[in-house]
């Protein structure tokens, strides 16, 4: 019998393509299986066979658990001072193991064994097959749609499935049954029981792989595209680099006659492509990522990782898009906010700025308008500047002696250091509890603290608008922290 196991591991592992070794632990598993019915209950059953004999052994084994956590599975469970008295070494997370009578292959549910064992097969078949392909490294999936599965398309490639999901594709096409595709590998989730390819027609990877197939240049390394932002179906926009004088990346990318261009529209049906020049200065790419928009100025808030742009009348709804699409894909492209504005609103805004600064130096540096208008337009902004700024720097105000910048100096300092105490007053009403919350940063507490939140329970109380307002978190944050200041309410 023992050499008849031998015999029918190999034929299988002939028969369908796979290791011994694979063969071997389903036929395991299938003894495992039978022996874990005889032996009833949640028992963990082991089967180990010999590799060059045939013959087999069989373990119950029990996992050994901490002390406090108690027996969930008793069948296959056991306290670690239990398993302390049999093995006075052994540590949490190992197994006792006590070797029981095995199973005659013979009384083996012929079926139910047949079952295991072909089942680990096909799957030892199915990773093969996916890691054969996953080798070639395609990141573009070509197949045929061979069904449909829950609104989603099952697209075959040979003996390889993919998925791609109603979300993914392109919302104006309509593929059938039979229609040859092209999809970009979006991830492989090896959890999945069905195809474990997730395909992707709208990401913007699919049309960076398409620019890459219809421009030998990029493969050469001649040109690079930097990012690419996408509305899928409708319009996108993708940066382009040379890493060559001699190349016009934008003209490269296009094509004689618009032939490269049009390749990549045809395959997204009809989806427009903006090419853009991609930059290292962000303002100069933010520039060109809003094209066909005149920008008029632009103001970098590096802080906020947010710009301003300025376009006049004429320009603006081009600049803005139909439904904001344009700034959205401009912003996605560039990574930066973009806050398109007319001249006029820029003025406001700049207008309003410079009103809170300049109210900030008259109150904390006891100044009057026209000083503080200097120091504005010089470029200062806060207390900090003008305190910490090097000192030749504001010596080279016209309007300011040498004893007029040390007292401005030490003025800020004073003011400053007023606030940081009245800061720390602040800051020693707030209560440990509130401290302690879990969720809860340090930057967040000064700001609680200023809008006289110093308990949880005062945090508890806030509606989400509220504390938002307060501290600029996100809506989802916001409720998750609020959520999580009244959780004593319903555990005391």
């Amino acid at each position: 019998m023992n050499r008849d196991l031998l015999d029918f591991v190999d034929a299988i592992a002939r028969e369908k393509g796979v290791e011994l070794e694979v063969v071997f632990g389903a036929v395991e598993a299938a003894l495992a299986s039978a022996s874990k019915k005889l032996q009833g209950g949640e028992a963990d059953i082991r089967v180990a066979v010999d590799r060059d004999t045939g013959e087999y052994e069989t373990f119950r084994r029990w996992h050994v658990v901490p002390n406090e956590a108690g027996l969930q599975l008793p069948d296959s469970e056991i306290l670690l001072f239990e398993a302390q008295e049999q093995i006075p070494d052994i540590e949490e997370g190992d197994y006792i193991e006590e070797q029981i009578e095995s199973v005659s292959i013979g009384r083996i549910g012929a079926q139910a064994a047949k079952q295991v064992i072909l089942q680990k097969i096909r799957d030892a078949e199915r990773e093969q097959l996916l890691n054969d392909f996953l080798s070639r490294g395609d990141k573009i999936f070509v197949g045929t749609v061979k069904r449909l599965d829950k609104g989603d398309l099952i697209v075959e490639s040979g003996r390889v499935e993919g998925r791609l999901k109603r979300s993914e594709m392109i919302a104006k096409e309509n593929l059938r049954t039979g229609d040859r595709v092209r999809a970009f590998i979006l991830e492989v989730d090896t959890t999945q029981r069905g195809p474990q390819i997730m395909l992707s027609r709208s990401a913007p990877g699919f049309m960076i792989e398409l620019f890459r197939q219809e421009v030998p240049e990029i493969e050469q390394g001649l040109l690079e595209i930097k990012s690419c932002a996408r509305d899928a179906g409708s319009r996108a926009k993708i940066a382009v680099v040379s890493h060559d004088k001699r190349v016009d990346p934008i003209g490269t990318c296009v094509g004689v006659r618009g032939s490269r261009v049009n390749g990549v529209t045809n395959e997204l049906a009809g989806e427009r492509v903006d090419i853009v020049l991609w930059s290292e200065d962000p303002a100069q790419f933010v520039i060109g990522a809003l094209a066909p928009a005149n920008v008029q100025s632009i103001v970098v808030d590096e802080e906020k990782h947010a710009m301003d742009v300025v376009v006049d009348e004429e320009n603006l709804a081009i600049a803005i898009g139909r439904g904001g699409q344009n700034v959205r894909l401009a912003s996605e492209l560039t990574g930066w906010r973009i806050n398109i504005m007319s001249a006029e609103e820029s003025a406001e805004k700049q207008a309003g700025e410079s009103e809170q600064v300049r109210k900030l130096f008259v109150d904390k540096l006891d100044v009057d308008a026209e000083v503080a208008d200097i120091l504005i337009a010089e470029g200062f902004t806060s207390l900090e500047e003008v305190a910490y700024v090097p000192l030749q720097e504001m010596l080279e105000i016209e309007s300011f002696d040498e004893d007029t910048v040390h007292e401005l100096r030490t003025r800020a300092k004073d003011a400053l250091l007023t606030m940081e105490i009245a800061q720390e007053e602040k800051l020693e009403a707030v209560s440990q509890d509130l401290r302690d919350l879990e969720g809860l940063d340090a930057a967040l507490i000064p700001k609680l603290a200023d809008g006289g939140i110093h308990t949880r329970d005062d945090l508890a109380d806030l509606a989400v608008d509220e504390l938002t307002d307060m501290t600029g978190m996100a809506e989802d944050a916001a409720r998750a922290l609020i959520m999580k200041a009244r959780e004593h309410w319903f555990t005391a």
